[in-house]
């Protein structure tokens, strides 16, 4: 199964009058089981690639395939349901719920999903065990660490065992410790689960942990 296929894609954007070509005659292959980062400079588009490949946004040309489904054909519902039960998303911001538990915000993605009570209280309470924060399990965000917080995004974002997580600049608001501490956790959840990931970011230390580079530049791939 292929993770990630992109044939020419081309995202342009209209600003009044004005056209911004953010993408341009991508071709890009990423199997299944990939730990990739899109690198390069600010406004390279490695944020509207990921926006294309979570189908958070449509291409203006160029076709693409996720988990071998082709996302330009899709309607908003039926993108809607892949992105529910195929695709996780890790934000620099964290999007967590706050009025809810880490556990409750690992539990969300279940319940949307309409897995039975005590099974998704039991992968929750598993997945925070994988990213150590057992004990912080009824801890609101705003209870937490920066790092935790990450960990507990990671956490649901993985618990539904999705074939793709797409990750937007994961560490940029983590010291370094923590944020290499969280790129180890996701390699060695990458290595067991098999999940395929994707990093947009500018962090040196992420790309080190990357197991290729995927270099943007102008809305090209530069190599």
């Amino acid at each position: 199964m292929t993770g990630v296929r992109a044939e020419k894609l081309t995202k342009v954007y209209r600003q009044d009058s004005i056209a911004v070509t953010a993408l341009r005659d991508v071709d890009l292959e990423i199997a299944a089981g990939e730990f990739v980062a899109l690198v390069g400079p600010s406004g390279s588009g490695k944020s509207t690639l990921l926006n294309l490949l979570g189908g958070l946004d449509r291409p203006t040309a160029g076709r693409l395939w996720v988990a071998d489904a082709e996302l330009g054909t899709m309607s908003r519902r039926a993108l809607a349901g892949l992105r529910l039960r195929k695709i996780g998303f890790v934000f620099q911001e964290y999007n967590l719920i706050p009025v809810l538990s880490a556990l409750e915000n690992v539990e969300y993605v279940m319940l949307l999903q309409g897995v039975a009570d005590e099974e998704r209280r039991r992968r929750a309470m598993a997945i925070l065990n994988e990213v150590g924060l057992v004990g912080l399990e009824d801890r609101r965000p705003g209870e937490l660490s920066g790092g935790q917080q990450q960990r507990v995004a990671v956490a649901r974002a993985i618990v539904s065992e999705p074939a793709l997580v797409l990750a937007d600049e994961p560490t940029a608001n983590l010291d370094s410790t923590t944020g290499a501490a969280l790129m180890d956790l996701m390699r060695q959840l990458n290595e067991q689960k098999g999940v395929t990931f994707v990093f947009s970011t500018h962090d040196t230390m992420v790309m080190e942990r990357a197991r290729r580079l995927v270099r943007l530049k102008d809305g090209r791939i530069a190599g």
